[in-house]
């Protein structure tokens, strides 16, 4: 039996341009490519741990328009449960303006459009869905209150609890105490913690100062640098896997879905976290969000290829 993770989350469609370098403040310059690809952070974490083996419903809304199709379509044909998306009339599904140079980093705007639509009662609706999960994955690109009440319903059932707050704001004193796995990149962890990340040290003291507000196991993801796993036995950093990067959207996003199918299938944090961090990798080096997560036989393909065994 696979295991079933419910999503509570974005959904985006992004548009992908390919520049040189990031333009500067009033100046226009002349892009190489463009894609339209589908994305959002929630979307993205369903799609990866639809690929690594889950069943994954998702609970969001589109906009009633052609990108709302596009996004549904999309979901639908990784198999992932989309009786919980709302049609919204009259407004638009979310949009990402994504700038990619030619170092593989990028500059992102959002629209937020009917995500800003996924309401206490939205979830509600999907109360079912998520008691009946091993894992709830959530973040922050939908209103916050629902976010609070989707994790509250997980907890009350004892469902895991994955929690990605990005974008990062102001959350309740309490909220963390009922994260089982917090992960976060840099800079969501210096701004929830208060204390700057620039290296191990600095990233295992904020990843304490966070545990200290009451998450479970903080995993602090680095880029180049790895991934720092912070849990009440230790603190540990796995090193990253070297790639040529292409395209760095969605490698957060990827890493988070396959972490969670990996602990959904029983693995222990550091294994969970070690295949994460391989399909993270190959996220990279293909350029948008979606079309850039693997499936599962790339991955094992791609470990096999760095003499790693999965476990799974």
């Amino acid at each position: 039996m696979n295991p079933r993770i419910t999503v509570v989350g974005s959904i985006n469609i992004d548009l992908v341009f390919r520049t040189p370098r990031m333009p500067q403040v009033g100046e226009t310059i002349t892009g190489d490519e463009f894609r339209q690809i589908p994305g959002g952070k929630g979307a993205n974490q369903a799609v990866a741990a639809a690929r690594q083996g889950a069943d994954v419903a998702f609970v969001g809304c589109v906009g009633d328009d052609g990108f709302g199709q596009q996004a549904l379509t999309g979901l639908k044909a990784d198999a992932i449960d989309t009786s919980a998306i709302s049609i919204v009339p009259g407004l638009s599904t979310g949009v990402a303006g994504i700038l990619v140079d030619s170092s593989g980093h990028n500059s992102i705007v959002v629209t937020p459009g009917a995500n800003g639509e996924v309401g206490i009662a939205r979830v509600d609706a999907a109360a079912a869905t998520i008691r009946a999960s091993q894992s709830l994955i959530c973040q922050l690109e939908i209103p916050l209150p629902s976010v609070v009440h989707a994790i509250d319903l997980a907890r009350q059932s004892g469902v895991t609890v994955i929690f990605n707050p990005a974008p990062t704001q102001t959350l309740p004193a309490d909220l963390l105490s009922k994260v089982d796995y917090l992960i976060v990149n840099e800079t969501e962890a210096a701004q929830l913690s208060g204390i700057e990340v620039s290296d191990q040290d600095s990233a295992a003291r904020a990843a304490e100062a966070l545990r200290a507000q009451g998450a479970g196991t903080v995993l602090l993801t680095m880029g180049e640098h790895g991934v720092g796993i912070i849990d009440a036995k230790s603190s540990r950093f796995l090193p990253a896997v070297r790639v040529a990067v292409v395209d760095t959207t969605a490698a957060g996003d990827t890493f988070v879905g396959a972490l969670a199918v990996g602990l959904a299938f029983g693995l222990d944090i550091d294994t969970a976290s070690t295949e994460a961090q391989y399909t993270a990798a190959l996220t990279v080096t293909k350029l948008g969000a979606q079309t850039s997560i693997p499936s599962r036989a790339e991955v094992l393909q791609f470990m096999q290829s760095h003499h790693q065994s999965a476990a799974r």
